[in-house]
């Protein structure tokens, strides 16, 4: 059988600015406006310090991802890394835990969209994000950078408003910051958990790395700086909703940005929070169809999936059968699952693709000073990872585990796969 010749290459477009508006619209999102109250509901008044241990594993994960990601600038994220620095297990690993973890990440968005556009057609409305959002990518990625940049301008005006208004409140108070019982260290970790599902889309970046103008110097300087601008919005965010709701309150709230503005006494801004909160799930599954897409052209050029998924568009020059792919699949489950469901198992397949990512820098550098922080990110991936509910360990887990036997059959099969 004659292989086929050389990929055809990604256009690089995405300079440092484009990559931090796609990184933003994956990260602002879904945490602010969904996972504060699941986060409170475990931690208690420790939500805070949930917060910090998830900002702490993603600082790590993203310090190695830069690293990497300046070393293979390539289409795949820690796909690639891992395929290059441990070998091509660990990077199938990798790209399988993110297409699958992701995958049903993007659902979760969908369906968010659904639940705040039309509560009672939910499902239909998540469908229907997700075919035009698919078409939007099928047209070219600096497309979707323009739309990302407007979607992530309109979210963080909203949530500036609901940080000034809540704190300049009569109902802010201060005593509510203040960290007392809580469900224990378990719980403080499980809403890390919860919370590093929110961080975690500068993945996006890496995976964008053969669209990158000068990915040696533009993509260690976006990482960083996406995640420190969602870190400061996350941040102001909870203080102000915790000031007014209390980490009790903020734990039962079905929409706990639109509760926190209603008991501020500003019910007139809870349609724009509303409004907001789809937004920002737009943006989120935007970024999410473009980054699973390019992992699933990476394996796919290596065949681990069909090399028909491989395929560049010769006029808009993106992976078009991989993203009309990533959009049946995603529409399916948006059309039948169900949304918590969906986040924590995606959450345990983050966790697990970054645990690869740190453990593929570590190997970068034989100093002790270097390997510091990639040993402490995949710790905490780990742990994180276990500490998540009892059902997305054990169906993360099976699903890992179909991947393995995936792989091994394949490899029995075709005799392709390396050691």
């Amino acid at each position: 059988m004659t292989l086929p010749g050389p990929a055809p290459e990604l256009r690089r477009t995405l300079g440092v600015g484009d990559a931090v508006v796609l990184g933003l619209g994956a990260m602002i999102g879904a945490g602010v406006f969904a996972a504060l109250a699941p986060a409170a509901h475990a931690a208690g008044s420790g939500l805070l310090i949930g917060l910090a241990l998830a900002a702490l594993v993603a600082y790590c994960n993203a310090m190695s991802s830069a690293r990497l990601a300046a070393l293979y600038p390539a289409s795949g994220g820690t796909y690639v890394y891992g395929r290059e620095r441990l070998g091509e297990f660990w990077g199938y690993l990798a790209g399988w835990s993110f297409v699958v973890g992701k995958t049903a990440s993007c659902a979760a968005m969908a369906l968010t969209v659904g639940a705040y556009v039309w509560p009672g057609h939910a499902h239909a409305v998540a469908v229907a994000a997700v075919v035009a959002l698919t078409a939007v990518n099928y047209g070219g990625v600096q497309k979707s950078a323009w739309l990302t940049r407007v979607i992530v301008t309109m979210v963080l005006a909203v949530l500036a408003s609901v940080v000034v208004v809540c704190l300049g409140s009569g109902a802010s108070d201060a005593g509510r910051l203040e960290v007392g019982a809580s469900e224990g260290f378990g719980g403080v970790l499980q809403a890390a958990g919860l919370l590093f599902f929110a961080f975690a889309g500068y993945a996006r970046i890496a995976t964008l790395g053969e669209e990158v103008r000068d990915p040696e110097r533009t993509i260690p300087r976006a990482i960083p700086l996406a995640l420190g601008i969602t870190l400061a919005v996350y941040a102001c965010v909870a203080v102000a909703v915790l000031s007014v709701l209390g980490a009790d309150e903020l734990g039962r709230a079905g929409a706990p940005l639109a509760d926190a503005v209603r008991a501020a006494g500003v019910p007139g801004l809870v349609p724009v929070v509303r409004v907001g909160a789809a937004v920002a799930a737009l943006g989120s599954l935007l970024a999410l169809i473009l980054g699973v897409s390019r992992t699933m052209l990476a394996m796919a050029r290596d065949r681990h999936l069909p090399v028909a998924l491989s395929v560049v568009h010769p006029s808009f020059q993106v992976p078009h059968r991989a993203e009309l792919a990533v959009g049946a699949v995603v529409a399916l489950l948006a059309a039948t699952v169900d949304v918590r469901g969906a986040i924590g198992f995606s959450s345990f397949g983050v966790l697990a693709y970054y645990a690869v990512a740190n453990a593929s820098a570590w190997t970068l550098d034989s100093a002790p000073s270097r390997r510091a922080l990639p040993a402490l990110g995949l710790l905490g991936c780990l742990t994180l990872a276990f500490a998540l509910p009892a059902t997305s360990v054990v169906v993360g887990a099976g699903v890992l585990v179909v991947g393995v036997i995936a792989y091994g059959v394949r490899r029995r099969v075709t005799g392709t796969a390396q050691p």
